[in-house]
């Protein structure tokens, strides 16, 4: 007799439609709440900047500012343009004004929000003219970068007196190297030695600088008596006053100090001075 097998009936399952997922749902939320928030962030008027206010600048003409600010905020995405407060990279801002305006040495830029860019700049000042010939020069500030050049007298872009550039000690650069605007073209430590000199002789011995002539062995100041004083750049600048003051105090009176030729201090302790002819 023939066993029989039962089976359970089998029942064929209806897939649920996807609109009736809850997770299907939850991302189209998830995806619309992000498309809200980019579009809010990026493109709507209320993060659009409309301002950009700048103070802190003297020389430097607010309208070239404002301008290249403008054309750095601007950039797009996808294909739409957007000048969002909140996308700005200020940093990269602040780092293409300064390769763009060398004249300016600090530049800080904030965020008002919801619609304006405040410019704080500092300009650089000038402390001494660099000259590498006769009729180019620069104004060098006191980090020893130059910043704005200068053609007989007149200086590129700003409206100045020769009165003022004659206050200026001239610094004739003899040395061989490359130099570009914004760049440092005189070390930390030479600038330093530079000032110290300039600053004893004529506090302590009188002596008035007209021009500094560096080459790479020695730094030689012209007095305004036009006679010459050589310092080594390798040794204590402060010793080597020290023993020109010495120099002066016994053996070479104050009345005698218009006929010399040159004071010669690169040689340790020891000083050596000539006479003109």
């Amino acid at each position: 007799m023939a066993t029989r097998v039962f089976r359970k009936p089998y029942r064929v399952r209806r897939k649920k439609s996807v609109f009736k997922n809850r997770f299907f749902w939850l991302g189209i939320l998830v995806v619309m709440i992000i498309g809200i928030t980019v579009y809010f962030v990026a493109f709507s008027s209320f993060f659009q900047i409309k301002e950009i206010r700048i103070s802190g600048n003297e020389k430097v003409q607010k309208e070239s500012l404002e301008n290249f600010i403008w054309k750095n905020i601007s950039k797009k995405m996808f294909i739409f343009k957007t000048k969002s407060i909140l996308l700005v990279n200020l940093q990269k801002v602040e780092k293409n004004l300064l390769e763009r305006f060398p004249e300016v040495s600090k530049i800080y830029l904030k965020r008002d929000l919801p619609d304006i860019i405040a410019v704080n700049i500092q300009e650089r000042k000038p402390l001494f003219l660099l000259c590498k010939n006769s009729d180019v020069c620069f104004y060098l500030d006191e980090e020893g970068v130059i910043f704005d050049r200068v053609r007989n007298g007149i200086p590129n872009g700003v409206d100045e007196t020769n009165k003022a550039k004659e206050s200026l000690i001239k610094i004739r650069d003899e040395r061989h190297q490359e130099i570009r605007l914004g760049e440092k073209v005189i070390e930390d430590d030479l600038l330093k030695n530079i000032k110290e000199i300039i600053s004893k002789l004529k506090g302590g011995a009188e002596i008035f600088t007209k021009e500094i002539i560096l080459s790479e062995k020695k730094i030689v100041l012209k007095t305004v008596q036009n006679w010459e004083i050589y310092f080594n750049p390798g040794g204590n600048i402060l010793d080597q006053v020290q023993n020109l003051t010495l120099v002066f105090k016994e053996e070479i009176p104050l009345e005698n100090r218009e006929n010399l030729e040159y004071v010669d201090l690169r040689f340790g302790n020891r000083v050596y001075y000539k006479y003109r002819e």
